[in-house]
């Protein structure tokens, strides 16, 4: 039977984007953010990662107990997955299971388990509202992971969180405390005026705003709700892992629980 996760009153996990290297170039502070955050976005290497930088983060995040999650993407190394791809439905939900499987190794070899998946950049924004995509990735999370399936997460309201609780997996609500949102609840395209917030101050308000009051300010000045469960808190902006020790710091400070979701 599917579920949706709902957020309580004052709980939210925390989420980032790790392992957003490739060889000898890094971009993400993994061990920094590891601290911090309860739930890591392991790149599987179609966006970002590679075996060595897989097996290492899979490594840290079991040591300091966070859920490791498998970020997907479409096989864009040269555009860090943030191009949007015509993929045929069977070989998207294939290349979802072949990222899942492959990030399972070394989550098992590290002790710990592959425990949700995430869409990263160009798919993630394609699947809130292509149906076939959002099906094609909930395809291959049934394909790697049997029918236990696994949990998603995705923006509230996006197709492939209806995909998801239509296939009987858990649908994990997001929010981004550091990207901007239009009057329609959806996140203003990366490269449009504003899209990313790099105020560290406007970030951590909007972060206790969200988690504490269940809603933000949109880029046109208007308040939506946003109903969320888990937080993302991107790695690759400068000063991350310090500005994700601030959010979490307030997030305690206005009563709101850091935790995974169940």
């Amino acid at each position: 039977m599917a579920s949706m996760i709902t957020p309580p009153a004052a709980a939210i996990d925390l989420n980032a984007d790790l392992g957003e290297g490739f060889g000898r170039w890094t971009l993400t502070d993994d061990e920094a953010l590891l601290s911090v955050v309860t739930s890591a976005n392991v790149a599987c290497g179609f966006h970002a990662g590679d075996p060595s930088i897989m097996r290492r983060v899979c490594e840290l995040a079991a040591a300091r107990g966070v859920r490791i999650g498998a970020q997907v993407s479409y096989r864009d190394l040269a555009g860090f997955g943030r191009r949007s791809m015509d993929v045929p439905p069977d070989e998207l939900a294939d290349e979802t299971a072949y990222q899942i499987g492959a990030l399972e190794v070394f989550a098992r070899a590290a002790g710990s388990r592959v425990s949700y998946v995430k869409p990263h950049g160009a798919l993630y924004n394609r699947t809130v509202h292509d149906a076939a995509q959002a099906a094609a990735v909930v395809a291959g999370v049934r394909l790697a992971a049997g029918p236990a399936g696994l949990p998603v997460l995705g923006l509230p309201g996006s197709l492939l969180l209806a995909a998801a609780g239509e296939a009987g997996l858990t649908a994990v609500p997001e929010a981004f405390a550091d990207r901007a949102y239009t009057a329609a609840g959806t996140l203003v395209p990366r490269g449009g005026p504003g899209a990313v917030i790099h105020d560290p101050d406007a970030v951590v308000a909007r972060a206790v705003g969200m988690a504490a009051g269940g809603a933000v300010e949109a880029a046109d000045g208007s308040r939506i709700a946003v109903a969320a469960r888990s937080l993302c808190l991107h790695g690759d902006t400068p000063g991350a892992a310090e500005l994700a020790r601030r959010v979490r710091a307030a997030l305690g400070g206005a009563g709101v629980r850091v935790e995974a979701f169940a």
